[in-house]
This record gives structure tokens, sequence and C-alpha cells, in this order.
């Protein structure tokens, strides 16, 4: 006695289908990928947050600890205290840019989708060629938490069900 399977996908489907563009759909519910993606995006907001506190809570220790020298010429303090604010603040700008990009997901936008989805591909690959290139060992306190968060950011958003969501007003 046979039973009936059920419908099976593919291992592989055709680009043609792949390639197919999404219906337009103005009142397409969210799917639950954007919503994981943008959860997931507003966890790295909430990890850059931390890694900030963190440095302004050891400031003065981070800048004892700091040595910079150029061409041979040590650097004063005045000098690396304005660079700690440099990066400081492009630190809070990435931040606010990545909550703004969550909200725009969530609203439905696919400009911003793409450009996280960019951004942690970026991500990715910079913590692939520091392993390979110098050794740099991927540990839970390092950069563990960004990759995986990275990874998981990069897998919700490009899910066929985030991409016609993003796409359900564009009409072809």
């Amino acid at each position: 006695m046979t039973t009936p399977s059920p419908h099976k996908r593919p291992a592989y489907e055709p680009a043609a289908r792949l390639l197919r563009p999404t219906g337009y759909n103005p009142d397409m519910p969210r799917p639950a990928s954007t919503v994981a993606g943008v959860v997931l995006v507003l966890i790295r907001v909430a990890a850059g947050v931390f890694v900030i506190a963190g440095l302004g809570a050891a400031w003065d220790e981070a800048l004892d600890s700091a040595s910079l020298t150029l061409d041979a010429v040590e650097a004063t303090a005045e000098v690396i205290q304005i660079g700690f604010w440099i990066a400081v603040g492009f630190g809070v700008i990435a931040i606010a840019l990545d909550a703004l990009f969550a909200l725009l997901i969530y609203r439905g936008h696919n400009w911003p989708r793409v450009f996280v989805m960019a951004i942690s591909t970026i991500s990715i690959a910079t913590s692939f060629a520091t392993w390979w290139a110098i050794g740099d060992e991927i540990t839970l306190e390092g950069t563990f938490l960004s990759l995986s968060l990275d990874i998981l950011i990069l897998l919700a958003l490009s899910s066929r069900s985030a991409a016609a969501y993003a796409r359900r007003n564009q009409r072809r």
C-alpha cells in the first residue's frame, strides 16, 4: 500500500523561476521573515549601544592603554582622545542609521533592506578575510556575536517573502 507523497520542491530551482518578478499586492501582510530581520537589526543596534557604553565606562582605561605611533612619532594624549571621539561619533552615526533602516524595512521599503544585506555581507566577508589572512580567532567575546547576527540578518532579509513584501507596491 503506497501513500501519496506530498509535493516536494526540487533541491535547485531554475533561474527563470527565481528571477520572476513578484506580483503587485499592496495589501500583502508583513511576513515573519521581515519582522525577524528587523528584530535582528535592532539587536545589532542594542549590541552597538552596549559596545559604546562599555567604551564610555572604561574611557580613561582605554585612553591609558592606547598607544599610537605614526612614522615613529608618538601621538599625544590629546590626539588619541580626539581619535576615540571620532570613533565614538562614527559608531553613534552607524547605530542611528541601523535603527532608521530597521524602521524603514519594517514599513516595507526595499532599498534599506538591500543596503542592510550589503553591509552584512561586507561584515561577514571582513570577518572571513581577517580570519584567513591574519588568523584572527572568532571568539564569543569578539566577533562571534556580530558574525552570527549578520548571517541571520542576511538569511531573514534575503528570503522570498521579505523580498516580495518589500516589492509589493511595484507594478511591472
